[in-house]
């Protein structure tokens, strides 16, 4: 067993704290990777106040890792030693349903999320804020090398939940896109976008957060507090 530091819940109230526990020795299949950073989402802090529903105790948090390469399965083809890798809110999937022999496996109804879910061997999956994980190749993402990696990190949930709808209805040069909020996901919308070519227009609550908006690469910034705002992009965006 690999011995691993980390950070946990013990509890739904309790802080995280230094803990210690034990990853498996890797299978065949399987990659070591050195953590070298992980995002904090949401996500982390709704599931370890047990906020969708009752989670499993001691947690360790955490789905947007990347680090180096330690060790990899005699089966491993995509990675060797000194690679770089990213994981991200999926480390398994049963690989029989249609979903999984679609290359879907996110929408595996058995998938297994990066922590706190049960694996298929009975063990519960502890997550990126700790100094390494084993997972299998199928679910690691390769990354080149010289990438700045505390940027590439948030990519891995943050990133890819705006990336893929902004893909998937075609977003590009001509196109009008609202993004509603500019928190940990409407700032990488905002950026994709306007890299897509799009023209942005940020809706928030806050009018000192159009500064920000601009720069991350919006044209127009709506505060929402006033309903009279709206009128001026009334049936002018093709995607929000």
């Amino acid at each position: 067993m690999i011995k691993t530091k980390g950070y946990a819940a013990t509890s739904a109230t309790s802080p995280l704290a230094p803990y210690q526990f034990e990853r498996r020795e890797p299978r065949p299949d399987d990659v070591v990777i050195e953590i070298s950073h992980c995002g904090i989402c949401h996500s982390d802090i709704h599931t370890v106040r047990s906020e969708w529903g009752p989670a499993t105790f001691p947690c360790v948090p955490g789905h947007e890792i990347v680090g180096r390469v330690t060790q990899v399965g005699k089966k491993v083809k995509r990675f060797k030693v000194g690679d770089y890798a990213g994981v991200g809110c999926l480390v398994n999937s049963c690989g029989k349903c249609p979903a999984c022999k679609n290359n879907e496996e996110q929408f595996c109804p058995d998938g297994v999320f990066t922590y706190d879910r049960k694996d298929y061997d009975g063990t519960i999956t502890m997550g990126g804020y700790s100094t390494c994980i084993v997972v299998r190749e199928k679910f690691t993402l390769k990354i080149k090398k010289d990438q700045p990696l505390e940027r590439i990190a948030p990519l891995l949930c943050a990133g890819i939940t705006t990336y893929s709808p902004l893909k998937r209805f075609g977003t590009k040069k001509g196109k009008k896109v609202g993004v509603v909020g500019l928190g940990g996901l409407g700032h990488m919308a905002v950026k994709i976008a306007a890299a897509m070519g799009a023209e942005v227009t940020v809706f928030s609550t806050s009018p000192d957060k159009e500064k920000d908006a601009r720069k991350l690469g919006a044209k127009k910034f709506i505060v929402t507090r006033d309903p009279k705002n709206f009128a001026v992009v009334a049936g002018y965006l093709d995607l929000i």
